[in-house]
């Protein structure tokens, strides 16, 4: 089969490589849609996230659907011709975290496209049929990809506690905020503050009923107009930066909710000290998502969130080295590229 293996920064070659033979706990999976992540992107421009590198050649990829070849027999709930969107963290179910319900911070945790374990910018792959998700059948390959960032946007969500007719603020408007910003409509937020640098990210999430803000120097000022002075409820940051951050920490009201989702570069979390402190701020730092497949799946079944808007560019696997600069340097108005190998 093909794939592409990232041998070091800015370092993405196609090659061939056997196909995988499946365990006898394992599905066999033909790779039918690779979403481009920003975390594929850090390991592409710094080979590293934080304190994670990349040594050995990998297969990035971790926003993927595949169609079922092989099942194993005691996975009575997928079947041969699926098309089954994958949860790429895959716990192990039997660690202190995992026995507490929360899988996304469990002791032993692989995830697609991070060493050690390949992700699936390849034709075919093997995995553990519990984190496969059957799709309905009028889901688009593309769109089974797409909902592991509304996963992470719906996390988010869920963390963030709004109310009915409360304010929201979400800083970044790449595909992540873009999702939360339409979970803020769905949910009833009164406002939802759309902080952009790129035009035409703040247009896409005023289409979804977000309100376009330019992260200037009157930033603060148009925030206090639009809350009547207090703030915003809960501030989500998802931009990975610092300036982000710093952001969501001045927008948000006093006692209110800041989460920090985006993942920056520097690999720190530098807010004001006496801003965060004497606003008594509950800040949260989120770890990807956990149970939210199921949900995730009934809200793009009911249009209730819109996926394919997100896809601006697509290659197939032998041009997907072209995609990564034109992500990493937010070129040509993208939002989401698209590989299908």
């Amino acid at each position: 089969m093909k794939a592409l293996r990232l041998f070091g920064p800015h370092d993405l070659r196609l090659v061939e490589e056997p196909r995988p033979v499946p365990l006898a706990n394992e599905a066999l999976l033909r790779v039918r849609a690779v979403t481009i992540c920003h975390s594929d992107i850090h390991y592409y421009r710094d080979g590293r996230i934080g304190d994670t590198k990349s040594t050995a050649p990998l297969v990035l990829g971790h926003e993927f659907a595949g169609e079922v070849l092989q099942v194993p027999q005691a996975a009575t709930h997928l079947h041969i011709g699926d098309l089954v969107a994958v949860e790429p963290a895959v716990s192990c179910g039997h660690c202190r975290e995992c026995r507490e319900g929360n899988p996304n911070i469990c002791a032993n945790l692989l995830f697609s496209g991070t060493p050690p374990l390949d992700g699936a910018l390849r034709e075919y792959i093997t995995y553990r049929p519990e984190f496969c998700f059957p799709l309905p059948a009028d889901f688009t390959p593309e769109e089974g990809a797409l909902l592991e960032p509304l996963g992470v946007a719906l996390y988010a969500w869920d963390l963030g506690h709004l109310r009915l007719a409360e304010s929201v603020a979400i800083i970044g408007c790449g595909p992540i905020g873009l999702l939360l910003v339409q979970l803020a409509r769905q949910a009833g937020a009164a406002h939802a503050l759309a902080v952009e640098p790129l035009a035409y990210r703040r247009n896409m999430a005023a289409m979804w009923g977000g309100i376009p803000l330019i992260p200037d120097d009157n930033l603060e000022n148009e925030a206090s107009r639009i809350t009547e002075g207090h703030g915003v409820d809960l501030a989500i940051e998802t931009a990975g930066t610092l300036e982000g951050q710093e952001e969501a920490v001045r927008l948000v009201k006093r006692g209110g909710t800041v989460l920090l989702v985006g993942i920056p570069p520097e690999d720190r979390i530098d807010v004001t000290h006496h801003i965060a402190r004497r606003k008594d701020l509950n800040i949260h730092v989120v770890r990807r998502m956990k149970h939210t497949y199921p949900r995730a799946i009934t809200l793009v079944q009911r249009g209730m969130v819109e996926l394919s808007p997100l896809i601006t560019h697509s290659f197939p696997l032998a041009q997907a080295a072209e995609a990564f600069p034109i992500v990493s340097d937010y070129a040509d108005e993208v939002i989401k590229a698209v590989i299908t190998p």
